[in-house]
């Protein structure tokens, strides 16, 4: 659960690889850092302790000086001067006081002195390269040291010793040093390992399988991540991802609905375009009715059931989501405005008014069949809004005008109006749902079929009920095409 996944976004038939895991890369990081941490501590800590060493036998080759100058005449016996020497670890010593420089107590004198060192006005960058060179150097060299542990300005006191000593105090000292590192190291990775671990690395893994395992069922909803609640970047990251896959489920069950809802229509076009076909076949034996009556309905039975048939041939030639391109023509508006009323039954005696106020002049550049299915779905949303309204009698108004090169026709009926649920997702298919048992396809298929126009549909009022505007603009017809077709 650790690893990366580095397969992401690849073929799901081939095999996850995984790479160094984040855990892993963070226990390493952590002990490189914490190493790098103690050597930068290690390094002063080295370098403090040589001076300490240092300072402390110029202190006691100080005390000895001092013994020695005051014994009588200034001279101390060989044996005495020898266990002197022997106690502070050197083999000379030499004060300056005032201009003189004096040779205190001296031993034999090596012959060549390997280095000098001066602890009075020394940097710590220097202080650190001569700790460092202590190990690097063999441990049989002489060296002269100079300081002022407890002297006036001007004074000072050298001696000359062996570095052995220092250099084996020095690796004491180091192996302390790096026996604590060690144990510091280990408590404080383990430490960091465990809190980065368990607050970022953990919730970043979680998320990150969380989404392979998404990736692979998007539709099932068990999958969404479920947001632990943290306030901090990884909670927003955890609700911001939830929130995501739910929307990504939600189409994709939509989706699915749709196609399924698609194949129905189809199997229910294919079948009943047979019907209806035979209904057109029965219809045409009307024709040889005498009765004045029956001749005037059966033309307009015939172009309902003709247009029926195309509808269902359409749906099965281009499918349930997609509409045939609008075959414009110049039509008059009022002829077709009356078919309407007279598909839907108006007016409605003692419930439902009709009132068509059109110029029988006014024309559309428009799709006949098309317009007639916009101003039916309105029309037919107006009749349920109105009979699910019971007080009194309701009115369906239909109003037209042109201006300039548009189109404009409203549909207003003075039922209850539109809900607010149902403004929130008008003109979308399965959303803008207003009344029980509807399907809020009415007004999906009245939007895409105007915008296929280069039109608009709206609700431009909602108060005493509620009035649609569908524009459609005429076509920009290039000047010489219209003039070969004339031809």
């Amino acid at each position: 659960m650790s690893d990366d996944v580095e397969s992401a976004g690849k073929d799901k038939n081939e095999p996850i690889r995984y790479g160094p895991g984040l855990s892993g890369k963070l226990l390493l990081l952590t002990i490189v850092f914490v190493m790098v941490a103690e050597v930068l501590v290690f390094v002063p800590s080295v370098s403090n302790f040589r001076r300490q060493w240092l300072m402390a036998r110029l202190e006691d080759a100080q005390i000895a000086a001092l013994a020695a100058e005051a014994a009588p005449g200034g001279q101390l016996p060989k044996t005495l001067r020898d266990e002197l020497l022997q106690s502070v670890k050197v083999k000379a010593v030499a004060v300056k006081r005032a201009d003189s420089r004096r040779l205190i107590l001296e031993e034999d004198m090596p012959a060549e002195i390997d280095a000098s060192y001066d602890l009075r006005d020394a940097t710590w960058l220097a202080l650190i390269a001569d700790a460092l060179m202590v190990y690097a150097e063999p441990a049989d060299r002489v060296i002269r040291v100079v300081g002022k542990p407890n002297f006036a300005t001007g004074e000072f006191i050298e001696v000359v010793m062996e570095e052995a000593p220092l250099k084996a105090a020095m690796i004491g000292y180091g192996l302390d040093i790096l026996g604590l590192s060690i144990l510091i190291s280990i408590i404080t990775a383990a430490l960091v390992y465990l809190t980065l671990d368990m607050l970022l690395v953990k919730p970043m893994t979680k998320l990150t399988w969380n989404m392979v395992r998404f990736s692979e069922r998007p539709e099932d909803p068990t999958r969404i991540v479920t947001p632990s609640g943290r306030r901090d970047e990884i909670g927003t990251a955890e609700r911001e991802l939830a929130a995501m896959q739910a929307e990504i489920a939600g189409m994709l069950s939509q989706k699915n609905r749709l196609a399924a809802l698609g194949l129905a229509v189809s199997k229910i076009s294919h079948d009943l375009r047979n019907m209806l076909s035979s209904a057109q076949l029965l219809s045409d034996r009307l024709r040889s009715v005498k009765d004045e009556r029956v001749q005037q309905l059966v033309p307009k039975l015939l172009a309902s059931l003709d247009r029926a048939i195309r509808l269902c041939a359409r749906t099965l030639d281009f499918g349930q989501a997609q509409e045939t391109p609008p075959k414009r023509k110049h039509f008059e508006l009022a002829p077709l405005v009356a078919e309407v009323g007279e598909g839907l039954g108006l007016p409605q005696p003692e419930h439902i008014e009709w009132i068509s106020d059109i110029p029988a002049e006014l024309k559309v550049d428009a799709d006949r069949d098309q317009l007639f299915r916009v101003l039916s779905n309105l029309c037919r949303n107006a009749v349920q809004a109105l009979e699910s309204d019971a007080d009194g009698i309701g009115e369906i108004v239909i109003t037209a005008r042109r201006e300039g090169s548009v189109t404009l026709i409203d549909v207003r009926d003075t039922g209850p109006g539109v809900s607010e649920r149902a403004r929130a997702h008008l003109f979308q298919a399965f959303q803008s749902v207003a009344r029980k048992g509807g399907t809020g396809l009415g007004l999906a298929i009245a939007s895409e079929l105007v915008n296929a126009h280069g039109g608009e549909i709206m609700l431009v009022s909602n108060e005493g009920g509620a009035t649609f505007r569908v524009i459609i603009p005429d076509v920009v017809v290039e000047l010489q095409r219209a003039r070969r077709r004339s031809a």
